[in-house]
């Protein structure tokens, strides 16, 4: 099969005859029609962030299509059914499984990390895992429900916690933020969205931002959010991942705000701690999703109230995926997609 093969940190990814995966008795081989280009990949390409399985492997997480070949186990599933695969595959038995936590699952295994993932014509993946994925929903954009939604909803739902009135702001609106914009929104909030490009302002004012601010217009951007939002917000989420944006989101909270840190970052944090203890603040961290989220989530999106086909602003042939990196680096998508 044709495929992207990742070779190692600071190359392109090379278009490249690569073994079609043999599945076994409770897996499907999925037929790809499509699949999300994340931040994600660039931190295996640019940052040199290890994979889990050695390269030559295939990036992407972010998938959907047709099921081509079912496991002589595999009941739920029958040839040429839309499915969606999640970022990530769980145990289901591991302590945090049980709990019903099974986004820090001990044993999670993500396409393009562990295993092969998805810029390739065929993905193979557990049959418990998988997703059917409604007509209504189109197969191709309904790829980045698969993390670029499904993150964001996890977050707003389960770590914000987020209700109907309350104030959020959220840092960064790229492709995670404009859907933290979206989803607090359709939970009922107000919501102000911070970044520094106006193009991607702009954007979250269509996905339900109410207010929008650049923070590159401001010294002191956190001081100026209070002031808009009378006092402070109830939940901040930051979707970068860079400790500054992190305490400048902190620091938009009211007393007993929640800050919820969605963007990746291996550097060490910075807030007040007294601030977090006389004024009962909250910090906690969201990764990923739930395997039970995901059928109200695509439901939401089958009925329309959560949108995703204008959250798609490219898509890319696989041979043109180095292509959709650089749109990616330079800030010009929301999200793109590669198409087989």
């Amino acid at each position: 099969m044709k495929a992207a093969v990742f070779h190692g940190p600071k190359k392109p990814l090379q278009i490249e005859d690569y073994p079609k995966p043999k599945i076994g008795p409770d897996d499907i081989l999925v037929k790809v029609a499509a699949c999300g280009v994340c931040h994600t990949d660039l931190h295996y390409i640019d940052h040199g962030v290890p994979t889990f399985k050695k390269p030559p492997m295939v990036l992407g997480h972010e998938a959907s299509g047709t099921v081509d070949e079912l496991g002589a186990n595999v009941k739920n599933f029958k040839q040429g059914d839309r499915v969606l695969l999640p970022a990530v595959i769980t145990c289901g038995t591991c302590e945090f499984c049980r709990l019903g936590r099974e986004n820090i699952c001990q044993s999670m295994v993500m396409f393009g990390n562990h295993i092969d993932g998805a810029y390739a014509e065929f993905v193979r993946a557990p049959a418990k895992d998988a997703f059917s994925l409604p007509k209504e929903i189109p197969l191709e954009e309904g790829s980045i429900i698969a993390d670029a939604i499904s993150t964001p909803f996890h977050a707003v739902k389960n770590r914000g916690q987020v209700k109907p009135g309350q104030t959020v702001v959220v840092f960064g609106c790229g492709g995670v933020g404009i859907n933290l914009v979206q989803l607090s929104a359709v939970a009922g909030a107000i919501v102000v969205a911070v970044d520094i490009s106006e193009k991607k302002l702009e954007w979250a004012k269509k996905f339900g931002a109410t207010l929008t601010i650049n923070a590159a217009k401001y010294e002191k951007v956190e001081k100026e959010i209070k002031k808009m939002t009378k006092g402070g917000a109830d939940v901040a989420f930051e979707a970068i991942g860079n400790p500054k944006t992190i305490t400048q989101a902190f620091n938009t909270l009211k007393k007993g705000g929640r800050l919820c840190v969605v963007g990746y970052t291996a550097k060490d944090l910075t807030v007040s701690g007294a601030k977090t203890m006389f004024f009962e603040m909250e910090v906690v961290g969201s990764l990923g999703c739930r395997p039970v989220d995901y059928p109200p989530l695509i439901e939401m999106v089958r009925i329309g109230k959560v949108q995703v086909k204008p959250l798609v602003t490219h898509k890319f042939k696989l041979d043109q995926i180095n292509e959709a990196f650089e749109i990616l680096r330079k800030g010009e998508s929301l999200r793109s997609i590669v198409t087989m």
